[in-house]
Formats: C-alpha cells, structure tokens, sequence
C-alpha cells in the first residue's frame, strides 16, 4: 500500500500523516471522508492513511502488545494459545508466526493456522484443510471466510489432542 500511495500521489506515507494531523480529524470515518473529498483518495488508500495516521493498525503495535490485547480479559486462555503455538511452531523452521489485532496466523508458504482467542472461553483454530471433508469436530471455517476452511473450536488443553496435531500437520504439509 506504501508503494502504490507513492506511486499514485507523489508523497510518501508521512506526508500523508501529516497532512491528516494538521487537518485537526480524529476519527477514523472523518479522515477517510476528508482524504477522499480533499484530497480525491479511493477508499482503500484514505483508510490505509487513516490507519497509519491514527496507529489503529496491526503494524504499528509490537507483536507483545498485539497478544496481550487479544487475550486481555480472556486470560484462562492463554495457556491453551502457548500449547498450540509451541506445537505449530515445531512442525518445522520455515514458519512464520504474525500476530495481528485478533487473531495469529502461522504461515510457510501461506497462511496454514490462525489462531484467535474468540469468546472468553473459546479459541477458534483455523485450518487451512483444502478437499478435506468436515466432521462434528471440524467444522467449516465459519468466521474465518477464505483465509481457512476449517475451524476447531478449543475451550481447554486436553483440546490440543493427537488428532488436532495431526490436522495442523496435514495443514503445514499442504502450504508448500
């Protein structure tokens, strides 16, 4: 989005930054009308800049804070994300792990888990399972739209079972 900002509008992200501080618009709708009207951005690029003006987006928050935001008031979860992590993470050296506002995705060549804390009491796993049938316990992907599709609903530790890490495996198996 950086590049094609530049690349449409001659100024680099800052100045667009600047030019929405000194607009003295502090809601995230009313920058995006005010690039749009002022200054004739498309919707995608004004909420690009209204994101980066305002800090609202994944990239302008270390991954540390990300984490505790997604698991702040639902703490008895946390144990539940480390197991998961710490085994996907184990499936090989070729993963990266990107935490976003809601959720942390593990990607080799793509995304192959995401993981989100979606109630106080249940993390959702997402799968990418593609051709794989459902079953009661994996179920279609729900929430997660394209970016998987299958979804395990995880409420304690003895969750993460032999047949959850074998899904994950076949999942990190297929992202090639």
């Amino acid at each position: 989005m950086e590049e094609g900002l530049l690349k449409n509008t001659g100024k680099p992200i800052k100045h667009w930054v600047d030019v929405v501080k000194k607009s003295g618009h502090e809601k995230h709708q009313a920058i995006i009308a005010f690039l749009k009207t002022e200054h004739g951005f498309t919707y995608g690029f004004a909420n690009f800049v209204a994101h980066k003006a305002r800090q609202s987006d994944a990239a302008s928050t270390d991954d540390e804070t990300l984490l505790q935001e997604q698991y702040r008031g639902k703490e008895a979860l946390w144990p539940v994300y480390e197991l998961l992590s710490e085994k996907v993470a184990s499936l090989g050296d070729d993963i990266t792990v990107t935490p976003k506002k809601a959720a942390v995705s593990f990607i080799r060549k793509h995304q192959f888990v995401l993981i989100k804390p979606a109630t106080k009491k249940r993390i959702d796993l997402g799968l990418k399972l593609k051709g794989v049938p459902t079953t009661e316990r994996l179920e279609v992907s729900g929430p997660f739209g394209t970016m998987c599709t299958h979804r395990v609903q995880i409420t304690d530790l003895a969750d993460v079972d032999e047949q959850l890490l074998a899904w994950i495996k076949q999942a990190y198996e297929a992202s090639v």
